[in-house]
This record gives C-alpha cells, sequence and structure tokens, in this order.
C-alpha cells in the first residue's frame, strides 16, 4: 500500500508535532504500507532538534519543494517577536507590545487558515501530476498548520485518491484561536474551511475523544481516535536526581500558569523545612513571560532551575531521572481535549505524574486507567499541596515510584498498526 503522506513538520523539527509522523513512518513497513513523504523544501522552524533525523528509514522517499513563509519578512518588524509568536508564546492581552498585538492581527486575518497557506497552490500543481504518475492512491494530511488539509481537499477534488485528515490539534477551537484578533468575517472564514475539508476527506483521525466528540457534531465523516504514544528510547541509564526535582518538560506557554500550584509549593518550603532544603522546580523548555513572573512572584526563584529547548533524547533523560513529571494544560473548555505526547513519554519513564488541567479534561482519563499519576483541576490548592507532601514523604523514604499499567496499547508500533488497518480498508 503507496500512502503519500503531507506534512509541515519533519526533522530537522524539533518538539512534539514532528514525532508523531516520524514514528508512524518509522514502523509502516511492519504493516505493509509504504510512505511517501511531502515536505517544504525550506521551512522556518521556530525548533530545531537534529537527533531526529537517525530516526528517519533510509529506505522511503521523501520529496521537497519550497515554501514561501511571510515570517521572514514579519522579522523586518521583530525578530523576537515572531519567533515567540511562531511557537504559539502568546502573551496576555496587557503585555502584548503594539507589535505583537499588530503581528497576532495580520497573522490571523490575513492569513487563513494560517501563514503556511502560500504552500497549497504550488503543492497541489507538483502533487496532482506525482499522484498520477507513481499511482497513488491514498493521501494523508496533517495539522496543524491547517493550511495542510486544503491541499488534501484539492488534490481529493482533481484526483480520484483516498485522502486520510490527520488532526493532531482542533481546528478553530484550539486554544490560541481566540487570542489571533479575528474579526468576524475571518473567523467565519475559518469555521467555513474547517467544514469543507471535514466534509470533503473520506477519513478523520483525530489524537483525543473530545476532539471526535466535537467534529461528528460537523461531519458524518468516520472519525477514529489515533492517540500520540510513547516509543522505547535507547538512552543512557539514568540515576534519580538527589533533589526532590518536579520537571516540566516542554512549553509552558502564557495561559499553562498554575498558582495555585506555586503558591503549595511555596507554602511547603516555608513550612516544611526539609522539603525548602531538596525541592528543586526544573523547567525544560520555553517558557513565558507571565509564568516566570508567577513564580519570582510567589518567591520560588531560588529553586528554579531553567533548561531552555533541549534535544529529544535528553529530555528523555530529564524525564527519567526527576522524581516527579509536571503535566499542565490551559484552564479551558477548549483544551480539556488536548493529549499532548509527552504524556505518553511520562508514562514510560515510570515517574508520577502530577498534571494540572481543566474539568473533565481527557487527559485526566488516561492517567486513571493507566494509574501513572494524579490529576488536579486549577482551584485544588488543598489537594495539590497534599499530594506534593505525598510524594516528597515517598521521596524521603526513597520508595518514589509509578506503578503503570495498561499502557501497551499505547506503544506507536500498536498505533501505527491501528491506522495501517485504516488505509487498508481504503484499498
Amino acid at each position: 500500500m503507496k500512502v503519500l503522506i503531507i506534512t509541515y513538520y519533519w526533522p530537522p523539527a524539533g518538539g512534539p508535532g514532528v514525532q508523531r509522523w516520524l514514528k508512524f513512518v518509522k514502523y509502516f513497513s511492519e504493516f505493509g504500507v509504504t510512505p511517501i513523504v511531502y515536505i517544504p523544501e525550506n521551512p522556518t522552524y521556530p525548533l530545531v532538534d537534529d537527533s531526529f533525523t537517525v530516526e528517519i528509514p533510509d529506505d522511503i522517499t521523501i520529496i521537497r519543494k519550497p515554501i514561501f513563509e511571510p515570517y521572514r519578512f514579519a522579522q523586518i518588524f521583530s525578530r523576537k517577536d515572531t519567533k515567540t509568536i511562531s511557537k504559539g508564546i502568546i502573551a496576555g492581552k496587557k503585555k502584548q507590545s503594539f507589535v505583537q498585538k499588530l503581528l497576532l492581527y495580520i497573522r490571523g486575518n490575513f492569513f487563513i487558515p494560517d501563514a503556511r497557506k502560500f504552500w497549497v497552490k504550488p503543492s497541489v500543481k507538483y502533487l496532482k501530476k506525482y499522484i498520477s504518475e507513481h499511482n497513488i492512491d491514498t493521501i494523508i494530511t496533517t495539522g496543524p498548520p491547517h493550511s495542510v488539509h486544503l491541499i488534501g481537499k484539492q488534490l481529493k477534488e482533481q484526483t480520484e485518491v483516498k485522502w486520510l485528515a490527520d488532526f493532531r490539534d482542533p481546528w478553530t477551537t484550539i486554544g490560541y484561536h481566540d487570542k489571533l484578533k479575528l474579526t468576524k468575517r475571518s473567523l467565519q472564514r475559518h469555521k467555513v474551511l474547517e467544514k469543507e475539508v471535514l466534509t470533503c476527506s473520506d477519513q478523520i483521525v483525530v489524537t483525543s475523544f473530545t476532539t471526535q466528540e466535537e467534529f461528528q457534531d460537523i461531519t458524518d465523516t468516520p472519525i477514529s481516535v489515533i492517540t500520540n504514544g510513547y516509543d522505547i528510547e535507547k538512552v543512557p541509564e539514568t540515576i534519580l536526581d538527589e533533589k526532590f526535582t518536579v520537571s516540566h518538560i516542554g512549553s509552558l506557554l502564557s495561559g499553562r500558569n498554575p498558582k495555585n500550584l506555586w503558591k503549595a509549593i511555596r507554602d511547603l518550603t516555608i513550612e516544611n523545612k526539609d522539603f525548602a532544603a531538596f525541592f528543586q522546580l526544573q523547567l525544560v523548555g520555553a517558557v513565558s513571560d507571565d509564568v516566570l513572573l508567577s513564580i519570582h512572584e510567589a518567591g520560588l526563584s531560588d529553586f528554579l532551575e531553567l533548561k531552555g529547548y533541549v534535544s529529544h533524547q535528553k529530555a528523555v533523560e530529564m524525564q527519567r531521572s526527576s522524581q516527579v513529571l509536571l503535566l499542565v494544560e490551559i484552564d479551558s473548555e477548549q483544551t480539556k481535549c488536548i493529549i499532548p505526547g509527552k504524556l505518553f513519554e511520562y508514562m514510560i519513564s515510570k515517574r508520577p505524574i502530577l498534571a494540572i488541567g481543566p474539568k473533565d479534561a481527557d487527559i485526566s482519563k488516561l492517567i486513571a486507567e493507566t494509574n501513572s499519576g494524579n490529576f488536579f483541576e486549577y482551584h485544588e490548592y488543598a489537594a495539590i499541596k497534599t499530594q506534593l507532601l505525598h510524594y516528597f514523604k515517598h521521596y524521603q523514604e526513597k520508595n518514589l515510584v509509578s506503578q503503570v499499567t495498561n499502557i501497551e496499547k499505547y506503544s506507536r508500533r500498536e498505533l501505527t498498526k491501528q491506522l495501517a488497518i485504516i488505509i487498508e480498508e481504503f484499498e
């Protein structure tokens, strides 16, 4: 089964967005699928991680074609603001500079659905011919950026291919969408394009149960949930930190600011001398100024270790050496559907997870199902504080572990098998 995969994110891109399809491609051959990957030749990746390149199978075909991206021109206004926004780090309204407000308005209203829209027309022209010449029966698009789905839509309309649209995140209900300063007309345009993609595709794959329910209200197209997952990583043997390290791996964007967690930690450092002596808060990845300010205002500056972005392999090592792993999702109705890929990497690290997010979040169900940690809503100060103290006491007794169960079905190989079954039904 030959399958053409159209994706913007591909090594050397860093971050979680690249891993989903890199891993599918890695295991496809085991299930009779031959992938052909179409990617941009000159992308503007906000994060780069060369360590992913070694996982690309040697025997697959990769097609690269140029892309025009306005982010390069936006840097004329401000290189810093442009790079920050391209990473998804959007400051609160009161702290946005004039340049940030301008860039967000332009991004939201002039580049619909996103700033990679200029890749659509040349890609359709090239791939239409490629599909015909190479007898491609199935194409797959994965977004965000959701402009990639417009390539799939036009190829579906102009050829006889079957089309699977993979949504790693929602479209119009994604957490940052309401920060793009959209006019009513622009918002309506997004919704129209979203419905056209959902209706035109032959199969939809999403990463969460909430997104599945949301899309089922829009379209009758079959929708399957294939979450992100974990892979068996070959990393050097790690030793647990001597300190009581609570680590967050990945970006802490504006809105992911659990002030009751910072308050609980502050109070524990005041009330418990041992906790103050051994506690360390380690943040690995980009952290918004809002979050840093809250941590400093809580009096936790002396306990904070900022590591910045590290390679994926280094991040895995840090996960396994930390005492507790912190997972934070934005506290809103729109984000309860988000199941970040790092949740599954956290699980396989076998370190307890302290998760904080919105009510009825999908991550709470997965954490409970796998017995991999504890989930709290933002307002649960007392419960968060009690759980931290519980973890700390087990740390002192040298028996702080995670009794993870039922995670085999979330392995990348097993998830690829599920996807291959869907693709086979197209044939």
